[in-house]
């Protein structure tokens, strides 16, 4: 009946292009399927549109539109007004195919004046309005649709946005230590190379030593990867003659002289006064991850069951664990002692990467080559307070082979139905890189009163001022177990040595 009513008012008066109200695609769909047949485009003509929610309620207003836009806006801005915005759109595109759009009724300031569009309920960012126009008009652009979308494509731009998260959930949930991230790293500071601290050595010196030192945390035993490398700026003040470069603002080329300076300044009017420090940040990670144990205290807790030491490169580590089965230490209770035993059968050392979710790692490399690390006799006091005060104490440690925490787990459950607390593990056979850690230089503190040793024997603390070990025990008596255990290791190194001699010969 619309085709027919538009024929013959074209064949009535030939010369004159009818007006008609048709689309004005305002914002793009955020859907693949925008142009697709069943989405409303520009030069579509509306031949219907049905206001209401309810099929009793609709109010339907057809083609030809009297006055066009300006009146179809008074529609709309009546039926916002009554609340009723729900509408739905059919148009005509070419002669016999329709389409429609199931929308709501919202004001648009855009244009400056109060307007109203429609926006898609299916998809909120899809936004059209109305404009009037020939049916020439509407025929040309329905037919340059091919054209048009190739130029949506070039004007088309990416646009960023911002989304809410959720961090505090997240970092409870998904971090193996709430709020604290497993990300570990240490800063090496480049070694003075004279006695007045003026001179640095170069950025490669500083590498190497970065180098030497996880290749001799990972050959002591320490479960840890190499991840990244990286140099750091650090700003200090300094005189002229101190840089070992400078760098003019007005010159580039005199960034090609910093490539392996670690201390260059900056020139000004008043001379070189602001220097930057090129420091090393070696970044590493755990091969198992962190795993964490709660050691739960008793009233008749006399001791802890673990003694802890420190090694040259600073990581704190369980180096005594006491190995009584008819003792209920804390230690045993806890399955502490279970990976204890693991690490002992894979060469492995039992580093405290925590106690209290705080970190006890070593974190900086000094100018003078001292490492900043923690202290055993500190530890060794709050691990004390921990016992007498039956404040349970929470561990992390490194784990070298992820099933360990769940084997460790069960196993403690079964602690007084066996012995045998976690499955026999083939030890891992020394090479080059990994060699089995028997002895250590590195100070060793009876973790509140946990290794049992004879009390008639004074231990006398000697402070270390190179700041790699804090003390060291003398004349440190251990059981029969432990001297039968300490002898085997002995032997069993001086036959590795043997072979990798023959090897090597």
């Amino acid at each position: 009946m619309t085709m027919d009513r538009l024929s013959q008012s074209s064949s009535d008066s030939p010369n004159r292009d009818p007006k008609v109200l048709s689309i004005e695609c305002l914002k793009g769909s955020s859907k693949a399927d925008e142009w697709t047949g069943d989405m409303l485009q520009t030069g579509d003509i509306v031949e219907e549109l049905r206001i209401g929610a309810s099929p009793t309620a609709l109010i339907r207003f057809k083609s030809p539109f009297k006055n066009g836009k300006t009146a179809v806006n008074k529609i709309l801005q009546d039926s916002y007004k009554k609340k009723e915005t729900s509408i739905l759109v059919r148009v005509r595109r070419g002669p016999h195919e329709f389409a429609e759009l199931q929308a709501c009724i919202v004001p648009s300031d855009s244009s400056g004046k109060k307007q109203y569009v429609l926006r898609s309920i299916t998809d909120p960012n899809y936004v059209v309005g109305f404009f009037d126009r020939t049916e020439t008009e509407c025929f040309q652009l329905q037919a340059s649709r091919t054209t048009r979308m190739v130029n949506a494509l070039t004007r088309t731009r990416l646009q960023d946005g911002y989304v809410s998260y959720p961090w505090e959930r997240r970092m409870q949930e998904l971090l193996s230590v709430p709020n604290s991230s497993n990300f570990l790293s240490i800063l090496l500071l480049p070694k003075v190379s004279d006695r007045i601290a003026s001179r640095y050595n170069d950025v490669e010196d500083t590498l190497a030593r970065a180098n030497t030192w996880l290749n001799a945390a990972q050959a002591s035993g320490v479960p840890i990867v190499f991840m990244n490398v990286q140099t750091e700026s650090l700003l200090t003040k300094i005189s002229g003659e101190t840089a070992s470069s400078t760098v003019n603002a007005g010159s580039l080329s005199d960034l090609s002289n910093l490539a392996n300076v670690s201390l260059y300044g900056f020139e000004d009017y008043h001379g070189v006064d602001i220097g930057v420090v090129r420091a090393v940040r070696l970044w590493y990670a755990p091969i198992g991850g962190e795993f964490s144990i709660e050691i739960k205290l008793k009233e008749d807790d006399t001791k802890l069951g673990f003694a802890i030491s420190r090694t040259e490169e600073g990581f704190i580590f369980i180096s005594k664990v006491i190995d009584d089965g008819k003792e209920n230490v804390a230690a045993t209770r806890s399955g502490l002692s279970n990976l204890y035993k693991a690490a002992a059968d894979t060469s492995r050392l039992l580093v405290v990467s925590r106690l209290s979710n705080q970190r006890v790692l070593p974190w900086m490399v000094s100018s003078t080559g001292a490492i900043r690390c923690y202290d055993t006799v500190s530890l060794s006091q709050k691990l004390s307070l921990h016992r007498h005060t039956k404040v349970p104490i929470l561990l992390h440690v490194f784990l070298w082979h992820r099933p360990l925490a769940s084997s460790s787990v069960e196993s403690t459950r079964l602690s007084n139905m066996s012995t045998s607390v976690l499955p026999p593990q083939r030890a891992r056979r020394p090479n080059e890189n990994q060699i089995q850690p028997l002895t250590h230089e590195g100070s060793e503190s009876d973790a509140g009163g946990s290794v049992s040793s004879d009390e008639s024997q004074p231990m006398q603390l000697e402070r270390d001022t190179a700041g790699d070990l804090s003390f060291r025990f003398n004349n440190f008596s251990m059981s029969n177990n432990w001297n039968n255990t300490y002898i085997a290791l002995l032997l069993y190194s001086g036959l590795l040595l043997e072979l990798r001699a023959g090897f090597s010969s």
